[in-house]
């Protein structure tokens, strides 16, 4: 892969712990630490530029959550949560990096990226739009009626990883012995979710809507008994539970608005997942009644076969998420035209 062979990531220096060079590794921010982690910290990174010169693309390797954890918090009032602080941090990292190195001004930043699965992320940007109107922001939050950038932009998948763990335990069942049509279980984070929650929660069993899920049952182990896992936006338009129905070999239907969908550059969404309209949350079970036994047996194989696409390993293995992600940013640095 040409990728694997070529490209390098050079990772600036400047800063210190926590706020830079480090983030949370489990969590449902996990993915931020671990990129950080494996291109940053480890030394067996086959990508690490040994000198800026040799590098194609410049990582800024800070933590939304951490600036959050350390310079926010505690949070005491309304005002607390402006986004000043945060902007400015990173506007300062900038600067400090495009005095110190010519890379920033050569390309005014188009070679250069952060990311971030937090929901602040997307919003570092805001407040001076011309310092970032070609910086590559690589993000779990892609909502592009909030600014996302498809061609410019990454949307990566909001991973939830247990502490001391790279995923949860595949409990998946054949396709042809999964008893429940449709699962969702989780709270009513937002409008699409409560939607959902006020047409279905407790109400079917074939389309099992959970707020809660009652004493002994298990959430890994009923989306290994479903078909199709619903996966609604929250407050964000990135949920966990997309990864975690690919993982569980179950269909995931996505139930968003305005979702860049993670690696659409080379995935087919619509080979292995289900978009349903928000406004036709009522016929769920309808429309999922109406797939045919064929297409779900193709797009079930269609998860399995792109379910190593969304796993974490350490060290990144070729075609897994690691790898997933720096094809993304290595394609969108193609386009730049200096590779």
């Amino acid at each position: 892969m040409e990728m694997v062979k070529r490209f390098k990531v050079w990772v600036y220096e400047e800063g210190e712990q926590p706020l830079v060079h480090d983030g949370p590794m489990h969590n449902k921010y996990a993915i931020e630490g671990q990129f950080i982690d494996e291109i940053d910290n480890s030394r067996r990174s086959p990508f690490k530029a040994r000198h800026p010169d040799e590098a194609h693309v410049f990582f800024l390797p800070l933590s939304v959550v951490n600036v959050v954890d350390y310079v926010y918090k505690p949070i005491k009032s309304q005002k607390d949560y402006c986004r000043d602080r945060l902007q400015r941090l990173v506007e300062d990292y900038i600067s400090v990096v495009a005095h110190k190195y010519p890379y920033w001004n050569r390309s005014n930043g188009a070679d250069h990226f952060f990311l971030s699965c937090h929901d602040w992320a997307p919003e570092i940007s805001d407040a001076k739009p011309e310092l970032f109107k070609d910086f590559i922001r690589v993000l779990c939050n892609a909502n592009t009626s909030e600014g996302f950038q498809p061609k410019r932009d990454v949307s990566i998948p909001e991973v939830y990883l247990p502490a001391g763990k790279l995923g949860p335990p595949n409990l998946g069942l054949h396709p042809l012995n999964r008893t429940i049509l449709a699962f969702y279980s989780g709270k009513a984070h937002g409008d699409i979710r409560k939607l959902l929650l006020n047409h279905w929660k407790e109400k079917d069993s074939q389309v099992q809507v959970h707020e809660y899920l009652s004493k002994g049952q298990n959430y890994t182990q009923l989306m290994g008994l479903s078909k199709f896992c619903l996966c609604p936006s929250g407050y964000e338009v990135a949920s966990p539970r997309v990864v975690e129905a690919i993982n569980a070999g179950c269909v995931p239907v996505i139930i968003s608005q305005n979702y860049s969908l993670p690696f659409s550059d080379v995935l087919n969404w619509s080979q292995f997942s289900i978009e349903i309209p928000v406004e036709k949350i009522p016929e769920i079970k309808t429309i999922l009644q109406n797939v045919s036994k064929n297409k779900y047996l193709k797009l079930h194989m269609n998860v399995i076969r792109v379910r190593r696409h969304f796993v974490m390993n350490r060290p990144a293995k070729p075609f897994d998420l690691m790898h997933m992600i720096l094809h993304s940013i290595w394609l969108r640095r193609l386009n730049f035209g200096l590779i």
